[in-house]
C-alpha cells in the first residue's frame, strides 16, 4: 500500500489569513476560491492536530495554538534571510521536488516553522511528504527515494549524515479528572504505574520504545497498549480514560475537551535530519542543505 503524501505548500495561507482576519480576503488576494483557502487550512489543522483559527460570521481569528504557530513562522522567515545570499546562488535550485520523510507529527513547532518559511520563500519547490517509520525511511534514503528524513532521536544510519536540529519538551496527555492533574509539571516516576496507549502508525513504535527507556525497571515492564487509530482518535481514548499518551509541544498548546497536557520535568526529546552522504548533489539537495544549516545554527 502506498504511503500517504502531504503537500504543505499552502501553509502561507495561515499567515495571510492571520494578517487579514478573513479567508475571503486571502482568496481575493491570491485569485483563488475562498472554499479552497478554507479547505487547505482545515486540512493543515487536521495534520497538526490542533485548530489554528476560530471561525465566526465576522471572520477568523487565531487560537492560542495558531498564535504560537504564526509567531514562530514569522521568526523563521526572518531567520532564513540570513541564508538568502547562499541559497540565491544555487541557480536552478528555485524549482523541483524535495522528498521529505517524517516519523513524527507535523505539529512539531520547529518542523512546522521550517516548512512554513521554506514554502514562503521557495514557492516553486514542491515539498512531498511521506509518513513512515525510521526503518522504512532508512531504506528510502539509501535508495535515493527520499532527499531527507526528519526523525525523533539521533538515529545513526550507515552511509547517512545525521544532524540534531532541535529538541522539544515532552508532555503527557491525561484525562482532566486524573488524580495526577495538578496543573503543574510531572515526573516520570509519577507515571510508573500508568497505562499508556500509542498508535500503530508512526511515530507509535518510537513512542513505545521511548516509554520503555523511561519507565522499565528490573522485573517490571510498563503497561503499553497499541491501537490501530490515528492521533486524534487516540486522544479521544485518553479523554475516555483508556490510558495516557505522549504529546509534542505544539499539540500541548491546543484545547481538547476532557484532556490536560502536563510537561514531563527534566526531559526533552531530540529531533534530527538524516540524508544520504552518497547521493550526487542536486540543486534540491543544495537547497535542503541551506535549509538544514539555517535550522541547526539558529536554534
Amino acid at each position: 500500500m502506498p504511503r500517504p503524501k502531504v503537500d504543505l505548500r499552502f501553509i502561507s495561507y495561515v499567515i495571510a489569513a492571520a494578517d487579514n482576519g478573513s479567508f475571503r480576503q486571502v482568496a481575493l488576494a491570491l485569485g483563488v476560491q475562498e472554499s479552497a483557502v478554507s479547505r487547505r487550512i482545515r486540512n493543515l489543522e487536521l495534520e497538526l492536530g490542533a485548530d489554528l483559527f476560530a471561525r465566526s460570521a465576522r471572520g477568523v481569528h487565531l487560537t492560542q495554538a495558531g498564535k504560537q504557530f504564526v509567531q514562530r513562522s514569522r521568526q523563521a522567515i526572518a531567520q532564513i534571510g540570513l541564508a538568502g545570499a547562499e541559497v540565491g546562488a544555487i541557480g536552478r535550485g528555485n524549482a523541483g521536488d524535495l522528498r521529505i520523510g517524517i516519523d513524527s507529527s507535523l505539529g512539531s513547532m520547529f518542523l512546522s516553522e521550517l516548512i512554513g518559511q521554506f514554502a514562503l520563500r521557495y514557492p516553486g519547490v514542491r515539498m512531498i511528504f511521506v509518513d513512515g517509520d525510521q526503518a522504512g525511511h532508512a531504506i528510502a534514503i539509501r535508495q535515493f527515494n527520499l532527499d531527507v528524513a526528519f526523525v525523533t532521536g539521533v538515529a545513526k544510519w550507515p552511509d547517512c549524515r545525521t544532524d540534531q536540529l532541535w529538541s522539544e519538551r515532552i508532555f503527557v496527555a491525561l484525562p482532566t479528572s486524573h488524580r495526577l492533574n495538578t496543573g503543574k509539571g510531572i515526573l516520570w516516576k509519577d507515571l510508573a504505574n500508568e497505562r499508556f496507549i500509542v498508535t500503530d502508525v508512526p511515530p507509535g513504535l518510537e513512542l513505545h520504545d521511548y516509554l520503555i527507556q523511561r519507565l522499565a525497571t528490573p522485573g517490571r515492564h510498563p503497561e503499553i497498549e497499541h491501537h490501530a487509530v490515528g492521533h486524534l482518535n487516540l486522544l479521544a481514548l485518553v479523554a475516555l480514560g483508556r490510558g495516557a499518551t505522549l504529546a509534542c509541544e505544539a499539540l500541548a498548546q491546543a484545547t481538547i475537551p476532557g484532556i490536560v497536557f502536563l510537561p514531563i520535568e527534566g526531559d526533552h526529546l531530540p529531533f534530527s535530519a538524516v540524508w544520504s552522504q552518497k547521493k550526487r548533489q542536486s540543486c534540491i539537495q543544495k537547497i535542503a542543505g541551506a535549509w538544514l544549516c539555517n535550522g541547526r545554527h539558529n536554534r
